[in-house]
């Protein structure tokens, strides 16, 4: 092998390497920066992620202390509450509107001077001059620069603006983070209460269904019926108590989702007030055009887009500023202390400046023409924003009255359903009716009170819908709407659910 052969392999050697490694992605606390293949997991290395905390089967320490002793008889008005003050949303959006208040302040720092203030030692030697001779001194001591823009043409006041604005919008999102919330944690409620008054009501369908199937089974003791009648009530007991089951895990789902809108962990023991005897609903008094005039004065997300937008205009001034002069005042003021002493001793300037732009690659103009663009895509955004709220108060509105109406033709279903089962029952008795007939009956009658349970409940829901929509939900879950009075249904006592 030559001797430029082997330099030439030497040289080489490194570069592979080098080209290796550069191929593979960086290793991090030892281990490889990515997955060597698409179809292999990363492993992250010891430490990298911190760990979650450990779920702990009782979490009380989770409540407020005012609420723990409430935990097992929770109201709607307690869940609202648990739900703003645990919901991790409405943290994050206070602690932005917090954000935006400082950032405010902070922009209208510019109409005030800045003063900073500096101190410095330096070791300098001189060259010989006419007057002069060579040599060696040490100059220290502090100084102080005061500069202040006394006039910009609308810029200065253009950017505190969009930070009013800004401010005025992130608020306004907090808000309707609250309302939001405050629907989650209502819906999920009325969920749970609705599945809870149905697994009653399919406790009540198994029970007449054990019943039927005791009377079949007599019936074809003494022969008055046969054992296709027997089959077929026992038919329909496994079905009801299907169910049943089926029903009961909605339940424990109903109360996973109910945990979560509350933001607590949903093995967290809790439990709600009973089921009220009486559930009033009524007939919303206001128009649906007065209710999108409600939603038109006090969406708090319409109010952000329309803040958003002038704050997009706002930025027009600042761009537009940028082409226009701007008039500055500075100063400065030291005091100088050298060894020798010739050269210590005070001194200070004042100036006043004026920047005109003359030529910047026509980066400027580019400038403003973006904003203005922007402030009409802001103002375009703001428009969709309110015919969305229109929209969605017309849609919730006539929602509710379904609702309402749905209410009424449940109860009159349940009202026959049941007397349908009570004539099936005494033809069945007195041996002129079938089983099927009475099956049928009882089969209409669980329907019937499955829909009577939730046609009140989805009405409560419609209206706590609606009521955000319209973006007056109160913090504690209320509504200002006036309703007729519920003609079916008595006079609610202290303890029902009002609308």
């Amino acid at each position: 092998m030559s001797h430029s052969t082997r330099v030439l392999q030497a040289i080489s050697l490194p570069l592979v390497l080098v080209i290796a490694g550069c191929a593979n992605p960086p290793r991090v606390n030892g281990t490889a920066g990515a997955s060597p293949s698409p179809s292999i997991p990363w492993k992250a290395p010891a430490g990298a992620i911190k760990p979650e905390q450990v779920v702990i089967p009782a979490v009380a320490v989770a409540l407020p202390p005012d609420l723990q002793e409430r935990i097992r008889q929770l109201s709607l008005v307690d869940v609202v509450d648990l739900a703003l003050r645990n919901n991790p949303a409405t943290r994050a959006s206070w602690a932005q509107a917090r954000a935006a208040a400082s950032l405010f302040g902070s922009a209208r720092g510019a109409y005030y001077p800045t003063v900073n203030g500096s101190a410095s030692v330096s070791r300098i030697q001189s060259p010989a001059t006419s007057t002069r001779a060579a040599g060696k001194r040490t100059e220290y001591g502090p100084s102080i620069a005061l500069n202040y823009l006394l006039l910009d043409f609308g810029g200065r006041s253009g950017s505190i603006e969009r930070a009013r604005q800004s401010l005025f919008a992130a608020n306004l999102d907090h808000n309707a983070t609250l309302q939001n919330t405050v629907l989650q944690a209502q819906v999920a409620y009325f969920t749970y209460m609705a599945t809870s008054a149905l697994l009653i009501a399919e406790r009540s369908a198994v029970a007449e269904a054990q019943a039927n199937l005791t009377a079949a089974q007599r019936r074809n003791t003494v022969g008055l019926a046969t054992i296709a009648d027997v089959l077929q009530a026992r038919t329909a007991l496994s079905q009801e108590q299907l169910n049943l089951e089926t029903t009961q895990g909605n339940l424990q789902a109903a109360r996973g989702s109910l945990a979560s809108a509350l933001g607590l962990p949903a093995n967290l023991p809790f439990e709600l007030e009973p089921l009220p005897a009486v559930m009033p609903v009524g007939t919303i008094t206001q128009s649906v055009d007065s209710v999108i005039n409600d939603a038109l004065r006090n969406r708090p997300d319409l109010a952000s887009a329309r803040a958003q937008a002038a704050a997009a205009s706002a930025q027009v001034r600042v761009a537009r500023a940028a082409e226009l002069p701007t008039l500055t005042l500075g100063s400065n003021a030291a005091r100088t202390f050298s060894s020798p002493q010739s050269f210590a001793g005070p001194s200070y300037t004042v100036s006043l400046g004026l920047a005109i732009p003359i030529f910047n690659g026509f980066s400027h103009q580019y400038d403003v023409a973006a904003a203005r663009a922007q402030a009409d895509a802001a103002t375009a955004f703001a428009d969709q924003t309110r015919q969305q709220v229109i929209t969605q108060v017309f849609v919730s509105y006539y929602v509710l009255q379904t609702a309402g109406q749905r209410v009424a033709t449940a109860d009159d279903l349940l009202a026959s359903a049941q007397q349908s089962v009570q004539v099936a029952a005494g033809r069945y008795r007195e041996g002129v009716g079938s089983i099927i007939d009475l099956l049928t009956a009882q089969t209409a009658l669980a329907n019937a009170r499955a829909q009577q349970v939730q046609s009140r409940w989805q009405w409560y829901t419609s209206l706590a819908q609606l009521a955000r929509d319209a973006g007056v939900l109160g913090v504690r879950g209320d509504t200002p709407f006036s309703f007729s009075p519920d003609s079916v249904v008595p006079t609610p006592t202290p303890n029902t659910i009002r609308p």
